[in-house]
């Protein structure tokens, strides 16, 4: 019998039933499983096992990332933590360094824990009741149904981006899915929409739908099959729905770094564990990450404070500025300024188990945040050349 999700009610043979709801519709899941079973992704690499470790792994990565960028990372994390168990015992650096470059780092910390609260409180053995695996680190609503439905065949609804924008634009809903309201009124939709079986195949069709042909800029329309029933194809209105969310203005951050390099080792320092790239080794930053102004990015009036602050590494041989580049994150653009500080002579006394010198070569394979991965990577492909004061 398949599993139910937690407070869902339910007919002798384990069916939820859903009659009564407005939005009840049995002939949306019969269509979009048999879309699924013909036209939809069944050869990724975490679809080859319904081992409950893979799944949560897959789904943890693939929030807010494309299939394509999760791939190689999902990967290399299975050749390293092959299970669970795996991955609670290895110290928290090792697991941000295989995150490094997938972006929103929160994820890894809560990766980590997952792990060793799965170990620690069910054996090793993720749960199959949806609100169980809410309560771990990192699993909200939708991600629990994801996961247990695919592991253990729970019934239970998703609703991630891709779901709001079939339902937005099949439906015809208007509002921004954000909204409370507006997402409290699509979950109940998500819900009565439930199949009676097949629930992996509907929970695949609806992210297959949703990242293939739905999709929010040019979706495929002709190779929909809601095409005949879409509220939003009917009217003309797939490029405003779903409802988009009102713009603010971007804000501006702004950060000077200190690229102190002696021979061919750079000074890196590891990040408090939360915050921005919580957790992973990066270059020192003068006065931290502000507000953009004229003044604060002025590195001729911070001068004093480079040579002060880099002195303390060791002898200075030369200093150049090297040019600002932007790294955009969700809520604002990081403005970033390189200092690039050559010693001639560095003190030995300074470095400590999370601080300290690493070779520029290896600046691929450690964890770093993504835009300063590439600072480095890019310098030293030019280590060779000479700087001067």
């Amino acid at each position: 019998m398949k599993s139910t999700a937690s407070g869902s009610k339910a007919d002798p043979q384990g069916q939820p039933q859903f009659a009564t709801s407005p939005y009840f519709d049995p002939g949306f899941s019969v269509t979009l499983v048999t879309w699924q079973k013909q036209h939809g992704r069944h050869g990724l690499p975490w679809q080859q096992s319904r081992e409950a470790y893979r799944v949560w792994l897959s789904e943890i990565m693939l929030q807010q990332t494309q299939v394509t960028a999760v791939i190689p990372y999902y990967q290399r994390f299975l050749e390293t933590f092959p299970t669970v168990f795996d991955l609670a015992a290895a110290p928290v650096e090792q697991v941000m360094e295989h995150w490094s470059g997938l972006g929103y780092y929160t994820r890894a910390r809560n990766l980590h824990q997952c792990a060793k609260q799965v170990v620690d409180k069910y054996q090793g053995i993720f749960p199959a009741d949806p609100a169980a695996l809410q309560e771990l680190p990192g699993i909200g609503r939708s991600t629990a149904a994801a996961i247990t439905a695919f592991s253990y065949g729970t019934v239970a609804a998703i609703l991630d981006g891709n779901v709001k924008r079939v339902f937005a634009r099949v439906f015809g809903i208007d509002g921004y899915p954000g909204t409370k309201p507006v997402e409290d009124n699509m979950w109940l939709r998500a819900q009565a929409l439930l199949p009676a079986q097949d629930i992996g195949a509907y929970t695949q069709g609806l992210m297959d739908l949703g990242a293939t042909v739905c999709t929010r800029s040019s979706p495929k329309c002709p190779q929909c099959p809601f095409q005949p029933r879409c509220v939003a194809y009917a009217q003309g209105r797939t490029a405003e729905l779903p409802v988009r969310k009102p713009k603010k203005a971007q804000k501006e951050k702004q950060v000077i770094m200190l690229l102190l390099q002696d021979g061919a080792e750079v000074w890196l320092e590891r990040r408090p564990p939360t915050g921005i790239w919580g957790g992973l080794l990066s270059l020192p930053e003068l006065a931290g990450m502000q507000e953009t102004t004229e003044d604060t990015f002025s590195v001729d009036a911070q001068m004093t404070t480079v040579r002060a602050r880099a002195s303390r590494f060791g002898d200075i041989a030369s200093i150049q500025v090297l040019p600002v580049f932007a790294h955009v994150f969700t809520h604002f653009k990081l403005h970033i300024l390189p200092v690039h500080v050559q010693l001639k002579k560095r003190h030995l006394e300074v470095a400590d188990s999370e601080h300290g010198w690493h070779a520029l070569d290896d600046a691929a394979q450690l964890g770093l945040p993504a835009p300063v991965k590439t600072l480095l990577t890019s310098f030293g492909a030019q280590a060779s050349l000479a700087f001067t004061d």
